[in-house]
């Protein structure tokens, strides 16, 4: 299984792009909001978190293709794949309705924001309930993501020290809400934390 991509991003079409990786050139499926972030950047190195399904339907005789979808750090391809776990959704409108940045659509399930969630194309109001009773208490850590490099040196780095940072303040009593403001607040300031320990010293210091 293929679980990351690297090489010259080549071409940047509507629902895919082109990643050539020699001797070959891989066509990687992503979503809108990947593909925007994309977009200026062809010609350059590109390294994508990527995931394989299988399209078609061999037992009504149709032609089993090998597909490849692509993100651009691992907790997105972590919140793809819940996504997909939910009844009625599956690949294609999981890739159709990731229009937003994942932080976002994991704050809008975290507050069971139906209304909003339903606005996404390819959604509607009843998916939009399953994928709330279904993902709502499993979105903390991806409603706490960062801009890459805002916090350690790689994206997972980053997500690794958020992680740990939300977790030791659970432990400490705080509610979720109010760990992921106080994280929030810390990281505004466009310093680069590079650990758990020296987040929680920010965020003490500032509430001191």
């Amino acid at each position: 299984m293929i679980v990351t991509i690297t090489g010259k991003l080549v071409r940047v079409g509507e629902a895919s792009v082109v990643i050539e990786s020699a001797p070959f050139e891989y066509e990687v499926f992503v979503a809108d909001f990947t593909r925007r972030q994309l977009q200026g950047k062809i010609g350059d190195e590109a390294r994508l978190h990527t995931l394989q399904y299988i399209e078609g339907n061999a037992a009504q005789g149709g032609r089993l293709t090998p597909r490849l979808i692509g993100f651009l750090s691992e907790p997105e391809r972590q919140f793809f794949d819940l996504f997909c776990s939910v009844d009625g959704v599956g690949v294609k409108k999981a890739l159709r309705a990731m229009v937003r940045p994942v932080k976002e659509l994991a704050v809008l399930i975290e507050q069971q924001d139906a209304k909003s969630l339903s606005a996404l194309p390819g959604v509607g109001p009843a998916t939009s309930e399953r994928i709330i009773a279904k993902l709502r208490r499993k979105m903390p850590r991806f409603a706490l993501m960062v801009d890459p490099g805002a916090i350690g040196e790689t994206p997972e780095a980053g997500s690794e020290v958020i992680g740990e940072t939300f977790d030791a303040l659970i432990t400490l009593g705080h509610t979720e809400a109010d760990a992921r403001r106080l994280i929030d607040e810390a990281i505004a300031g466009k310093k680069k934390f590079k650990d758990t320990e020296s987040l929680l010293t920010a965020i003490y210091q500032r509430s001191s």
